[in-house]
């Protein structure tokens, strides 16, 4: 993780903050030597859990009708 100290973020915010959502590495600020805060990239997260994988997956063919092979479970 990239340290920078406070006097430096202060002149160079704006660059860092696009520098930190590009390339995603967060960045610790430090005054005196000692971290006081941590530019972090925002990522978005969903409200629940409950359907948060929606439209990611692909239903390609039929999935309920059964296949025509026999199982070794089934012997």
């Amino acid at each position: 993780m990239r340290t920078v100290k406070a006097s430096e973020f202060k002149a160079k915010c704006l660059k860092l903050m696009d520098e930190v959502a590009l390339s995603g590495e967060p960045i610790l600020i430090t005054k005196n030597g000692k971290p006081v805060s941590k530019l972090v990239p925002y990522r978005q997260t969903p409200d629940s859990l409950f359907g948060a994988l929606k439209g990611s997956i692909t239903i390609k063919g039929d999935i309920v009708s059964p296949i025509d092979v026999a199982w070794e479970a089934a012997r």
